[in-house]
């Protein structure tokens, strides 16, 4: 717990940036991380994370996220179109990502 990832990079020449700090870790079960005040352009301050329900022979994964709208009448106005799409995009990426590593794995 307590790990910092920080994320920078730009946009059609706007700079973004996101500092994330793990709150939760139960390997392999449950993690958490969240923001403090992020610079992107369709969502604000967000909480992700996934928890993982082990059932007979497979297992429930579910990824979350909770976030707020930017700050800002731009992105105010883009995460009020973009922001529920955006959010949606980023857990099925991650349910994906799951998905074809435990495939790979075999496990």
């Amino acid at each position: 717990m307590g790990a910092i990832i920080r994320l920078r990079g730009r946009v059609l020449g706007i700079p973004l940036s996101a500092e994330e700090i793990v709150t939760e870790r139960n390997p392999p079960l449950r993690k958490v991380w969240e923001t403090g005040a992020p610079k992107l352009l369709v969502i604000g301050q967000y909480r992700m994370g996934f928890e993982i329900t082990p059932k007979r022979k497979a297992s429930l994964l579910r990824v979350f996220i909770d976030y707020t709208l930017p700050v800002g009448l731009f992105s105010g106005l883009l995460g009020g179109v973009f922001g529920n799409f955006y959010a949606r995009w980023c857990t099925h990426r991650m349910a994906d990502d799951a998905a074809r590593h435990f495939q790979r794995t075999g496990q």
